[in-house]
């Protein structure tokens, strides 16, 4: 990513209000500075020659401190609003990463797992370049520029071998920074590659722990752990090392400026004051780029991050539709010839698949695992686009692809029951009512109908109980009830289920069994995918799922 990247303008509007204010506050930054040199220069001066007294440059002191209060104002101002703005700025971006991955759907999340760490930990790696490199950046525009001018203005020798030692420092800063830019994009890689396999750990973990193999990835996991440790302390090594680098060419440069100032000094052929205006000078002049190259490094990993960013927010997405859904209480929704390839197991799930969903019936979902049965109900959701045939929506008005459906307008006629649903944080009731009001009765009815109520008869707070990301709190069948609850409340025309007693006992499975019947009397579609022989027997049709292997290239 460049210094500062259009793009980040473009996608983060926090980011452009922070770059006008700061602008704005280093110019200031550069008056207060300019200021407190001279007026220090003019104040001590005639006191070493003793041509003056305290009473004489009283003033003087007293506009020299209001000068250094304002640049200690200024630099507070850009603090406080630097966190605000990296913040928000972040908090931008992670919106549209995420509303780029669902636009463009499971599977391509699925070939993408890093896009997970990258919206959690990765784009947090942005705000050392907010809160510091930005603001030192700007600050090079402005501060440096006015500095040497003023230096110019008083001394012309100082003011050449400044300007020939000053090009030094982000020479310095491209070498460095090309060999950092690689740990950073390592240590990124290194990162991204743990999280994946510990939030795959962590889903596999009851499955797992039944297998007695729990502790079988721990290896894996400790080698991805020492590969980011090595990563990190590689990019902090080089940024230490180039600080160093830096330190030590802006002491040589000012070591420079001062030698030429004292030999005329000593000669007669400066005035003290010009000369102490000028080394007190000198060093703001240098700061602001070396400041630039110091914390380059720290926000390393945030550029790395914001690049990968870029590239998920850039990508295409397909075309969605603008037509109206049509009432899913009386349409029927067919599945022409739909074939799905699964290119990491070389095979076509589901393969020719002819599906038939007609209002208020019941239909089951059979076939062997990997046949392709959750990749149906993707399909017919709209999340996935067939490689070959077609969804049909029948209405009143004829029949109406799916692509041609704007999907605000048909998934809020869907419920969904995933293998594992989705609860956000929030109080129990919040998860079950998902921002509907829902009356007491009729949320009594369907959590007994569920067995639901009893989990809330056991919890701490009852139905105030707090839940963590993904239902933290509750057991993988407790979520389950929660889950078949909350589709029987949902005013959804149609109701999807993909394996409701995956995770359940039997008292479980027959309170599947109830929740379906519920449906079916209510009138209500329902779409099953099942392994179990009583929930077969439920629907009013079964259809098999098949897959085919991929033909050889």
């Amino acid at each position: 990513m460049r210094p500062l990247d259009p793009r980040l303008l473009r996608r983060a509007r926090s980011a452009r209000r922070y770059v006008l204010l700061t602008a704005g506050l280093g110019g200031l930054t550069a008056a207060a500075v300019v200021a407190q040199a001279l007026l220090l220069a003019r104040a001590l001066s005639p006191v070493v020659l003793r041509t003056a007294d305290w009473p004489d440059v009283a003033p003087l002191v007293g506009w020299l401190a209001a000068a250094v209060a304002t640049r200690v104002l200024l630099t507070w101002l850009q603090e406080r609003f630097a966190h605000r703005s990296a913040v928000r700025a972040i908090a931008e971006l992670r919106e549209q990463v995420l509303a780029r991955a669902v636009t463009l759907g499971p599977r391509w999340v699925a070939a993408h797992p890093g896009v997970t760490t990258l919206a959690t930990r990765g784009l947090d790696a942005l705000e050392p370049y907010f809160v510091r490199y930005l603001p030192q950046l700007l600050l090079a525009a402005t501060v440096t520029p006015a500095t040497l001018a003023v230096v110019l203005a008083h001394d012309l020798i100082a003011a050449v071998t400044i300007t020939v030692t000053l090009p030094l420092i982000p020479v310095f800063m491209v070498l460095i920074g090309r060999m950092t830019q690689g740990y950073a994009d390592r240590r990124l890689a290194a990162m991204t590659r743990l999280g994946n396999q510990v939030l795959d750990l962590l889903a596999g973990l009851p499955t797992l722990r039944a297998l007695g193999r729990e502790r079988g990835p721990e290896r894996q996991v400790a080698e991805l752990g020492d590969a980011h440790r090595r990563a990190t302390m590689g990019t902090l090594r080089v940024a230490f090392l180039s600080g160093m680098t830096l330190e030590l060419l802006t002491t040589i440069s000012v070591a420079l400026v001062a030698v030429g100032v004292g030999f005329r000094l000593v000669f007669g052929d400066l005035s003290l004051t010009t000369g102490l205006a000028v080394l007190v000078l000198a060093p703001e002049v240098y700061l602001p780029l070396r400041q630039v190259g110091a914390h380059f490094h720290a926000s390393a990993d945030g550029v790395a991050a914001a690049e990968q960013a870029f590239e998920v927010i850039e990508q295409p997405t397909p075309a969605r539709g603008t037509a109206p859904a049509p009432d899913l209480a009386r349409t029927t929704v067919r599945l022409r010839g739909v074939t799905v390839a699964a290119p990491d197991r070389a095979t076509f799930a589901p393969t020719d698949l002819d599906l038939t969903v007609a209002p208020g019936e019941v239909v089951a979902l059979a076939g062997p695992n990997g046949a392709g049965k959750s990749t149906t109900v993707a399909v017919l959701l709209g999340l996935l686009d067939p490689d070959t045939g077609e969804v049909l929506l029948d209405g009143p008005d004829g029949p109406v692809p799916l692509g041609e459906i704007d999907p605000e307008t048909f998934w809020p006629q869907v419920a969904w029951v995933p293998q594992r649903p989705v609860i956000e944080p929030g109080s129990v009731r919040e998860a079950v009512q998902r921002g509907r009001p829902v009356p007491e009765a009729a949320l009594a009815s369907a959590a007994a109908l569920t067995g639901f109520d009893r989990v809330v008869a056991g919890l701490p707070h009852g139905w105030d109980q707090q839940l963590g990301q993904g239902g933290v709190g509750l057991s993988l069948g407790q979520r389950q009830r929660l889950a078949l609850t909350r589709a029987l409340l949902a005013p959804a025309a149609l109701v999807v289920l993909d394996e409701p007693t995956a995770h359940l006992d039997a008292d479980g499975e027959r309170v599947v069994l109830e929740a379906v019947g519920r449906l079916r009397a209510e009138g209500r579609t329902v779409l099953l995918v099942a392994h179990r022989t009583s929930l077969l027997d439920l629907a009013d049709r079964t259809v098999t799922v098949a897959s085919s292997a991929l033909a050889a290239p």
